[in-house]
């Protein structure tokens, strides 16, 4: 342990030289003496394998583990550790039952040393832990040394304890196994062979479920009760064979497993060594991961001393035992006893939060929770305040289960008087906070500036829109005052559950849906130096709220293509959620938007290439959504046709973006008075109806596109093109925008950060979705976000547009000033009762059109500003 964590190298290579010729004398001599039968060196060779697996993939020093790699590493080492020992008993009890000379077998031990003398060799280099170390030439002098350094810190003298009590226990187990066995039932070595192996694989199946149950964490929960289980296991194979009379003969193999018997003794070996695998994972994690690297190796050099000790002990003990005439099923019935002793003592003693570690493993099988970013709550450093949206009643429990310490939770004073946050305030430290009371808010920059983490919620109280709400700027002065980092942490999918305060109109319920917790890396508040008072408070909130706002951009995910993103949608509303509404087809749900995409995807593969250009020339009704995902779905790019600029502009744009094939209906062709236009572009390009198209299908292109729906036809990915838009030709021909799929995403992702928009909304579109702020804004926000989008042809029609929107209960306007004032001298006062949201946006709203709608229709208009190339949206007076 000294030299392994010192910088004395030449003392490692001298001992290593030493070793190295010793044992290649040794082996030189014993392949020249054995002489061993093909099986059994089919079977050394297993073991020699076992043996070398753990060190090749993890190394024989942890320092070569993350700390939160250590459990799954432990498993690994473990389980190749009794794999080893199995194969071992294997080829022992093959060579005495083939009475083979002692001098042979000693020989192939020696051959065994060079096996792991090969396998040290594959042991990466590790660096200088602790380059300042000393090395002491006298081993009892170190070893005392370093076992006084254990008992030193109470939990490594806990967790050292803990595994050589699990070494010991199964040390003890294997000797007296056998005994009971062989006296007792009258199993011979194949027996014994079998119920050895059994307890190998027990011990892998355990090491294996522990690391899985950790899953990247120090996970001590199973530790007191995996050895009440090893003590519950041990009794029974006590009393199952403390009745039996002596053995009257020897029994084979399938003998002693049809008997009731052998098959209980089989059934107790397993289970308690997958107890034991389970017990002894966690807790050599811990201990490792305490020890720090600095001082790592000797730890476990001490562990193993420890661990020599409790089996030489633990064994002598046995055997003086045995001498004075207690039974070999006696000691383990007292074997399983002291193991519910060493459980409960364990209970008592290990540092680990239990509650916390049982709420990881519910929340995990349960709810597959998924926590990114993780590191950021390290780097953040002891002054860290860890803020969270707040979107369930179990945001606190999915937290508490995920931090490795004990956090201080800053709660409502009210919330913390619930009967049922009661229960919680005994598991957690909770500091309850009165907004009222400066001395509440005093007590957390005081506990934050000790070095205790802080959990917040800026909040202040659940969600009620799905979004994020006000930011209280009281948790913000607390950061700022402290000196603090702050990391933003977003929960996703608590809020889909019924502990939640979300209707089922804005989210689609689950009872247990996935969960996802991101930690975005740390960052401090920026604040002018000079704002004092009241200035700062609020400078300090405002920045606090921009914080959160980036927080649900940063976790949006928007490195995906338009049709990934619609149907995460629809698995978020649901298949039969209504999206799409016009005035003339009537409703669409999002199983027959998605369906019909991919119907309309195959025809339009069949005469495109993939990554062309294909023109759009439909208006605001469904069909123009369904066309727009079909060409999405079929890894075509929109692009999407100015018809009220004329044959020539149109022409243009389509030479512009070498669109050869424009995708439109006959109805609306006929109905707008486009005939002319139409038939100018069709010298150049093809044009294909959707109404001739529609005439096309049969059966089978029906039931490919159930099969297809919300599947790529065609590969692309998040950075191809997705859509290209046309400007006005205000500056002479028509410029192409081409946007891609990242583009839109993210700017909806923008917005939504931003607005508390939720499925429950309803988008009223007149703007047509040539343009970027009626396809953006007045679709595919609306698609994209679950919300129904009401799509109506033309914004000129001011008398009809009014009545349709309260006929709707629409909750988003989109206009211009233009178009506003239209409707506003139109529309009754009522007519306009539902609407949350009116954003202009393409022209200066005047300030008439302000005072109208204020003092008619009591709303507020939001101005905008943005340009194509943005896909539109830069900024909003929100």
């Amino acid at each position: 342990g000294e030299i392994a964590d010192s910088s004395d190298k030449a003392l490692i290579a001298r001992r290593l030289k030493f070793a190295e010729i010793f044992v290649q004398m040794i082996a030189a001599a014993g392949f020249w003496f054995a002489s061993l039968p093909l099986l059994y060196c089919a079977l050394f060779g297993l073991g020699v394998i076992a043996a070398l697996f753990g060190p090749i993939k993890y190394g024989i020093l942890p320092d070569h583990l993350e700390t939160r790699e250590l459990p799954a590493g432990n498993a690994l080492v473990e389980g190749a550790t009794f794999l080893a020992i199995l194969c071992g008993l294997i080829v022992g009890g093959y060579a005495a039952s083939h009475e083979r000379g002692a001098f042979n077998v000693v020989v192939q031990l020696m051959v065994v040393a060079l096996a792991c003398w090969g396998a040290s060799r594959f042991i990466p280099a590790t660096g200088v832990a602790a380059p300042g170390l000393r090395i002491n030439p006298n081993i009892f002098a170190s070893t005392g040394a370093m076992l006084r350094e254990l008992k030193a810190e109470a939990r490594l003298w806990t967790g050292g304890v803990a595994v050589s009590w699990f070494w010991m226990t199964g040390a003890i187990a294997l000797s007296l196994v056998p005994v009971v066995i062989k006296t007792r039932i009258g199993g011979g070595i194949d027996v014994e062979t079998a119920i050895s192996a059994l307890f190998a694989i027990g011990i892998a199946v355990g090491s294996l479920l522990a690391a899985l149950l950790a899953h990247g964490r120090i996970m001590l929960f199973p530790v007191p009760l995996s050895g009440l289980v090893m003590a519950g296991f041990l009794v029974d194979l006590g009393v199952a064979t403390l009745g039996l009379p002596k053995a009257a003969g020897e029994i084979d193999l399938a003998a002693f497993f049809a008997s009731s018997n052998g098959a209980r003794i089989a059934i107790d070996v397993v289970g308690l060594a997958v107890a034991g695998g389970m017990f002894v994972v966690p807790v050599f994690a811990a201990v490792q991961a305490w020890a720090g690297e600095d001082r790592r190796a000797r730890v476990i050099a001490a562990v193993n001393i420890l661990t020599s000790l409790f089996m030489v002990s633990g064994t002598l003990f046995c055997a003086a035992l045995q001498k004075a005439g207690v039974s070999e099923p006696q000691l383990l019935i007292g074997l399983g006893a002291l193991n519910a002793g060493a459980a409960w003592w364990l209970w008592k003693k290990l540092p680990g939060n239990f509650v916390a570690d049982f709420l990881n493993l519910m929340f995990r099988v349960f709810y597959r929770l998924e926590v990114n970013g993780m590191e950021n709550v390290a780097a953040a450093g002891e002054r860290c305040v860890i803020a969270l949206n707040h979107v369930s009643f179990l945001d606190a429990p999915v937290v508490l289960s995920i931090l490795d310490d004990k956090p201080v939770f800053a709660i409502d004073w009210q919330i913390a008087r619930a009967w049922w946050v009661k229960p919680f305030l005994g598991i957690a430290r909770c500091f309850p906070m009165d907004p009222t009371k400066p001395l509440s808010t005093r007590g957390l920059i005081r506990e934050v500036k000790e070095g205790n983490r802080l959990v917040i919620f800026p909040e202040g109280r659940l969600t009620v829109t799905g979004s994020l709400m006000k930011v209280y700027d009281g948790a913000a002065m607390i950061a700022d005052k402290s000196d603090a980092m702050i990391v933003a942490v977003r929960l996703e999918g608590l809020e889909r559950t019924p502990f939640t305060r979300l209707s089922r109109q804005q989210v689609r319920r689950s009872l247990f849906p996935k969960v996802r917790v991101t930690f975005l890396p740390p960052r401090k508040l920026s604040l002018e130096p000079g704002l004092v008072g009241r200035k700062r408070r609020l400078a300090a909130g405002a920045a606090l709220y921009d914080v959160m706002s980036d927080l649900i951009f940063a976790t949006s995910g928007v490195n995906k293509t338009l049709t990934e993103a619609l149907a995460e949608a629809i698995d978020r509303c649901g298949k039969r959620k209504i999206l799409l509404e016009d005035p003339v087809t009537g409703t669409m749900n999002a199983r027959t938007l998605q369906v019909g995409a991919a119907v309309l995807a195959r025809k339009i593969a069949a005469f495109t290439q993939p990554g062309e250009c294909v023109g759009v020339m439909l208006p605001n009704a469904n069909g123009v959504a369904v066309t727009f995902f079909a060409l999405q779905q079929a890894g075509r790019v929109a692009a999407m046709l100015n018809y009220t600029a004329g044959a020539s502009n149109v022409r243009s744009a389509c030479v512009a973006a070498q669109v050869r094939h424009i995708l439109t209906s006959r109805v609306f062709v006929e109905k707008g008075n486009f005939t002319g236009l139409v038939a100018e572009l069709g010298k150049s390009v093809e044009i294909h109806y959707l109404e001739d198209v529609r005439k096309t299908l049969t059966r089978l292109d029906k039931v490919r596109g159930l099969l297809d729906a919300g599947k790529m036809l065609a590969p692309r990915v998040c950075d191809d093109p997705a859509v290209v838009l046309f400007t006005s030709g205000s500056e002479g021909a028509p410029k192409g925008v081409v946007l891609s799929h990242r583009n839109v995403i993210a700017n909806i992702a923008q917005i939504n950060a931003r607005f508390d928009i939720t499925p429950a909304d309803i988008v009223f579109n007149v703007l047509p979705v040539f343009h970027s702020f009626g396809l953006t804004g007045g679709m595919l926000l609306g698609l994209l976000s679950g919300m129904k989008v009401y799509l109506y042809p033309s914004p000129l029609h001011y008398r009809q547009i009014p009545e349709l929107v309260y006929g709707a209960n629409a909750t988003v306007l989109f206009g211009t000033d233009t178009f506003l004032n239209g409707y506003a001298r139109m529309a009754n006062p009522y007519d306009f009762r539902s609407l949350r949201y009116i954003v202009a946006g393409a022209e200066r709203v005047k300030e008439e059109t302000r005072r109208v709608y204020m003092d008619k229709f009591g709303l507020r208009i939001l101005e905008g500003y943005g340009v194509t190339e943005t896909a539109p949206v830069l900024a909003v007076n929100s």
